[in-house]
């Protein structure tokens, strides 16, 4: 490889049945459904199982599923003990401390069969949202709450983040926000996921290495840097001046281009719709018409298209989720497709062991002393 292929662009790290992209034609395939398809139309859950067994699941299945989510949600007294005692620094750092002392927790550690890994999916997928709406309220003051026993799992993470059972058009944008988000091929996360799967590591040890990925903020942190960015241009008129000022100066504008898409995000268009409906039930339309504008210049101005963090804070933000965890959402969805791929991995395994092109210097041996 040589150096101007950094990063890793373009090169074929693994074969997979879980996900597909076409950069060219803005395509996002799950297990051969397109993810435009599926999104509003079939549940988180649906796409979970399909994401880990190939098939979207039968009613019974899907009950089941369902079921098994909202009673792995209830956290161990010594996970919220946990999530008390650590400092107030990011969501992400208690996400990715508590996953990994879960592993300690886990019934079926040592057992690494099929049915094993994939009851340990479900459970951590079940975690994933539980911690993140714990380490939230326990930051206001405020006592966990168990699941609600009668929801799904997209509206049982905004009732145990908030205490309120979600609308209709709320428990559906947080449902197919997480459809959206459930997978998306390679990406460094779910790499880092395979990289440790690959040497027979722990789903636990695999899943808080995605999740110590995701927490940088050149891959989970975009969407907060957008609505920053809405904050400050504060009124539609003036996002067009905005761009051209960041531009000018240098800096990239968050929301916008991808390393594989050379056209739309599919999810963004799914999510700006989300975001526009949102607006209107709630009365609060400026953001999404600040962010839609913003759109607009920066397609003027530079011909980028918007990825799927530019109108996934508004969504988030309408839904009431504070902006601290927007990229925890990310992982409360993504975990499905992580550990879809640890699975995967560990089924045709063989160790990830790239190499690298030396460009250091080179020196003569040192005389004898």
């Amino acid at each position: 490889m040589s150096s101007d292929r950094g990063g890793l662009e373009d090169v074929i790290a693994c074969t997979t049945e879980i996900c597909a992209i076409d950069g060219a034609q803005g395509r996002l395939v799950y297990r051969g459904y397109e993810v435009g398809g599926l999104a509003g139309r079939v549940s988180f859950e649906e796409v979970a199982h399909l994401l880990w067994t190939g098939a979207l699941p039968d009613r019974q299945a899907l009950e089941s599923l369902r079921a098994a989510l909202a009673d792995n949600a209830v956290l161990p007294p010594e996970i919220i003990g946990l999530l008390r005692s650590l400092p107030r620094t990011t969501a992400m750092a208690a996400l990715r401390s508590a996953i990994s002392a879960l592993g300690h927790f886990d019934p079926d550690e040592t057992d690494r069969s099929r049915s094993a890994n994939r009851a340990r999916a479900v459970r951590l997928t079940g975690q994933t949202a539980a911690v993140a709406a714990a380490w939230w309220r326990l930051g206001q003051g405020l006592a966990p709450l168990a699941p609600h026993p009668d929801l799904p799992h997209a509206a049982n993470f905004l009732y145990m983040l908030s205490g309120q059972v979600p609308g209709a058009l709320q428990a559906q944008a947080m449902d197919t926000a997480l459809v959206l988000h459930a997978d998306h091929e390679l990406n460094a996360s779910t790499f880092a996921a395979r990289v440790t799967a690959a040497t027979l590591a722990s789903m636990h040890a695999a899943v808080t290495s995605a999740i110590g990925t995701l927490e940088g903020p050149l891959h989970g942190g975009a969407n907060e840097a957008v609505m920053l960015a809405v904050e400050e241009i504060g009124d539609p008129e003036r996002a067009l001046s905005w761009v051209r000022a960041e531009l000018a100066a240098g800096r990239k504008i968050p929301g916008f281009g991808h390393r594989v898409y050379r056209t739309v995000d599919p999810r963004a268009a799914a999510l700006s719709e989300l975001a526009r409906r949102l607006g209107e039930e709630t009365g609060d339309r400026l953001p999404y018409a600040i962010t839609a504008a913003l759109d607009a210049a920066v397609r003027s101005e530079r011909g980028l298209f918007p990825n799927v963090d530019l109108y996934s804070g508004d969504v988030y933000r309408a839904l009431g989720i504070p902006r601290a965890l927007f990229t925890p959402v990310f992982a409360v969805s993504r975990v499905s497709g992580w550990t879809a791929h640890i699975m995967e991995q560990y089924e045709h395994n063989r160790l990830i062991r790239p190499r690298a092109e030396y460009v250091g210097p080179t020196h003569p041996l040192p005389d004898a002393r």
